[in-house]
């Protein structure tokens, strides 16, 4: 069984979400964490395990950022981490993967499918052997408990209930 850890020097982990619907904000967290375990070289067998640290949560605006740690949507008080164990992973061909598991926010335990472009694998310059992979999903934040929402002036919304999720991750082989 080989362990590989997550690299956060390395590794992005964002969400998009629509504002009025016309305009896309990006958010990101900066703490995070995450294993992989598996014993066949193409991953076929992964176990993955991810948390990130809801307080770490940026959009590049205070304001917001104080409003998304807030009862309206993450709770961060009640529920710090946002969590994420993966049940199977189907491998596509060489580079592609999807990556199914339960994602729990608030609480709230869904099922995601998420898609995986594996990058490679290399040894830095420092003996180190590295994995690459860029990860894309969607979620219906209400499913989470996310369920904030307002409307402008005409009726139209002002968040879209769909949040995209893209890591672009590097493992470090332990």
């Amino acid at each position: 069984m080989t362990t590989w850890k997550i690299d956060p020097a390395h590794s992005d982990v964002q969400f998009k979400v629509k504002h009025l619907m016309i305009t896309t904000v990006t958010g990101q967290f900066a703490k995070f964490d995450g294993t992989m375990e598996s014993a066949n070289g193409d991953f076929a067998d992964a176990k993955v395990t991810f948390e990130a640290d809801i307080n770490s949560i940026s959009t590049q605006n205070a304001q917001r950022d104080q409003h998304l740690l807030a009862a309206d949507f993450f709770e961060v008080e009640k529920y710090p981490k946002l969590v994420f164990v993966s049940k199977e992973v189907k491998k596509i061909d060489a580079e592609n993967y999807k990556l199914i598991g339960d994602l729990t926010i608030r609480d709230n335990t869904r099922p995601v499918e998420l898609n995986v472009e594996y990058g490679g694998e290399v040894v830095d310059p420092y003996g180190q052997t590295k994995a690459g992979f860029e990860l894309t999903g969607k979620i219906n934040r209400k499913d989470f408990g996310l369920t904030f929402h307002a409307t402008t002036e005409t009726g139209g919304l002002l968040l879209s209930d769909e949040v995209k999720l893209l890591a672009s991750v590097q493992m470090i082989k332990q």
